[in-house]
Order: structure tokens, then sequence, then C-alpha cells
């Protein structure tokens, strides 16, 4: 994500055209759009198996052309609590009743999430309607990138030695691959430069494999890939970079 930030910030500095030409009230512009986003996500199909619902943060950068086309990037930081199964995750190293003896003797404090996150490149269109301008409209767009999730175990006091370090790596089930996304919504820009948002409904589809060659867990090697899919609600607020037109002209 911090890498994404620095992209957004060089886009904007180095692009010739944050002056817009024309008044966002009466023409499609050309402007730059930052934009933070928020997404409430259900798994399908193998990403199922693992996690429940869970929910998507992050940065991006657009920018919009006088035509109406949108290109851009973004980076989300994914998060959850419900991991399924849990109780099989470390049942190699725990005790009868499920828990895990720490060094000083006692049952140790952990938890269960899921972490992850993506970067995708996309492209769409803003189709006029329903707006004050021109600029605001249904918004379909397009995206593919690269996806990350993983079993993340909170052990804050760290004070047992199986659930911490490089151990962690072997309950993890880290998996990566590559996504594909469709949104569908729609954008608004105010001719007021006050309110600016979209939000509309997502889908993604991605084909992960794991990460690590060993799983502790089923002590097993692994093989083969998998097929993760998300659905949900997304909205974010838009940043415009514009100058204004000025409301009177001059002829010679």
């Amino acid at each position: 994500m911090k890498h994404t930030i620095k992209l957004i910030l060089l886009l904007l500095l180095t692009s010739p055209g944050l002056t817009a030409q024309k008044s966002i009230s009466d023409s499609a512009i050309f402007t730059h759009l930052i934009h933070g986003s928020l997404s409430m996500q259900l798994p399908g199909n193998d990403l199922a198996g693992r996690f429940g619902q869970f929910a998507q943060v992050g940065p991006g950068y657009m920018f919009k052309t006088r035509t109406n086309w949108i290109l851009g990037i973004e980076s989300n930081f994914i998060f959850g609590g419900v991991v399924k199964n849990s109780d099989n995750i470390l049942q190699s190293i725990a005790t009868s009743d499920g828990n895990i003896i720490d060094a000083e003797g006692t049952y140790a404090d952990y938890h269960f999430y899921m972490r992850g996150f993506n970067a995708m490149a996309r492209i769409g269109k803003v189709i006029p309607a329903w707006g004050p301008n021109r600029n605001s409209g249904i918004l379909l767009t397009l995206a593919g990138g690269y996806l990350q999730h993983k079993i993340y175990i909170e052990h804050r006091d760290k004070t047992a030695p199986q659930i911490t370090g490089e151990y962690l790596k072997g309950y993890d089930e880290l998996k990566n691959g590559f996504v594909s996304n469709i949104f569908l919504g729609y954008l608004y820009l105010s001719n007021s430069n006050k309110v600016n948002f979209y939000a509309g409904f997502d889908f993604s589809l991605a084909e992960t494999a794991n990460v690590r060659p060993y799983s502790f867990a089923e002590r097993k090697y692994h093989k083969g890939s998998f097929i993760d899919t998300f659905a949900g609600i997304r909205f974010g607020w838009f940043i415009p970079v514009y100058r204004r037109a000025p409301k009177e002209f001059y002829y010679y």
C-alpha cells in the first residue's frame, strides 16, 4: 500500500493535465481522482472453505478522460475475523482439549484471523446518467492484478515457541495468484466539488496456489491450485484534482 501511495503522488506530479479547460457542470472533463474505498465481501469456492465474510480497505488513483474513460491503480488491505475449521489448524501440537502449552506451562492465548492484500490496475467507462453533469453516471470497470491471503495467528505474548517466528509459516496457508475483478455501480461528481463518491457491486475471481511447500497442520506437501471467488458491496470517496474554469470569459 505504501508503494501504491508513492505511485499516485508521482503520477499527479508528472501529469500535464491538472487543469481542466471546461466547467464540470456543463462538460465532460479530464480529472485526477484520488480515492479511498471500503467493501464487504462474501467468499466463494475454495476461499469459502477456509474463511467467512471479510472486508477490504485501501487507497487508489484513477484519471477520467474527456470521453469518460477510467484508468487507474489501487491496493486493498484484506481483514476478517472468521476462520473456519480453526480447531484443526494446530491440532498436531495441541492438547486433548485443544489448547497450546507455552514455555511457562500455562495455556497460550492466541486468536485466528484472515489477512491479505491485493493490488490491481483498472480500466472502465462512465456512462452519463442520473447525475448533475456529464461526469457522473453508471460506472463499469474491469481490473486485474495480484492477490494474497493467509491465516494470521495472533499470539501477542509470544510465550509459546510452537506458534512464534518461523513456525507460524507452517500453519498460515499463505496463498497468492492472479485476480480479476468486475465492478458495476454509480459514480457521482458534484458541481461544487463537495460530494464525490462511487458505490456498487463487485465480483472477483482468482487462481491461487500455496506459497509454503509443507503444511504442518495437514502433515503433507502442498500441491495444486485453488479457485477463490468473492463478491460484495464497495463504497469509495473521491478527492478530484482539477481547477475550476473561470466564470467570466473575455473576447477580443
